[in-house]
């Protein structure tokens, strides 16, 4: 459970981060805040901007839509709670791709695979996230392929492995990437141990499984 001091704490670094021209730190503001959502990262450093907004930001961070409602929301938790978990809980994993064109990929996962952006950071960009449902992928920008592409398909070196939940879902995406134009490096296929993937090749050469259960 977030701890209140801690959350001011981290208002107060965003605020600082933002009036030294802390780049990384315009995309986040960008992400959370809707006022800045259609703002380059040279207007968001430009922009005024409050301890208030940096809170506000901390609280949609954490599910709030407001500083009040997160101060208010601990307060509740914090009657309700018992003991403290044995252990931390890991909410997501975001894999990293390798790619030699940012613009490329994002256009060949938002038009093709369906994603949309999340953000991108650099001028031109060097990364970037995309996003399709709770999938979360991070694009990586480097000057040449780190692995060879007659490796990586011999040796079938999957770079992310992406699930569904039920046998329909994987079939649906299949078609869907199908009538997208997407090129498959392995169609859909039931395999031995009772799951249907099939994998697609980025621009790149990136290897991405879909997987899904074969009932």
């Amino acid at each position: 459970m977030p701890n209140l001091e801690n959350l001011k704490k981290q208002a107060k670094l965003i605020l600082r981060w933002h009036r030294e021209r802390h780049h990384p730190v315009a995309a986040q503001i960008r992400e959370y805040l809707p006022r800045f959502l259609n703002m380059p990262d040279s207007e968001i450093l430009a922009a005024i901007f409050k301890l208030s907004d940096a809170q506000e930001m901390v609280a949609r961070q954490q599910g709030f839509n407001s500083w009040q409602a997160l101060k208010t929301g601990l307060s509740t938790t914090l009657l309700k709670v018992k003991s403290l978990p044995s252990k931390a809980t890991i909410v997501c994993a975001e894999p990293q791709l390798l790619v030699t064109d940012i613009k490329r990929s994002c256009e060949f996962f938002g038009e093709k695979l369906g994603f949309t952006l999340v953000f991108s950071y650099g001028e031109p960009p060097y990364y970037a996230q995309v996003g399709r449902d709770t999938a979360r992928l991070n694009l990586r920008c480097v000057q040449r392929p780190v692995i060879e592409s007659a490796v990586r398909d011999r040796e079938e070196l999957l770079s992310v492995s992406l699930t569904v939940a039920t046998a329909d879902e994987i079939k649906l995406l299949f078609l869907e990437f199908q009538s997208a134009g997407v090129a498959f490096h392995q169609p859909l296929k039931r395999q031995p141990w009772g799951a249907k993937n099939f994998v697609v090749k980025d621009p790149d050469g990136n290897l991405l499984l879909f997987a899904g259960p074969a009932h």
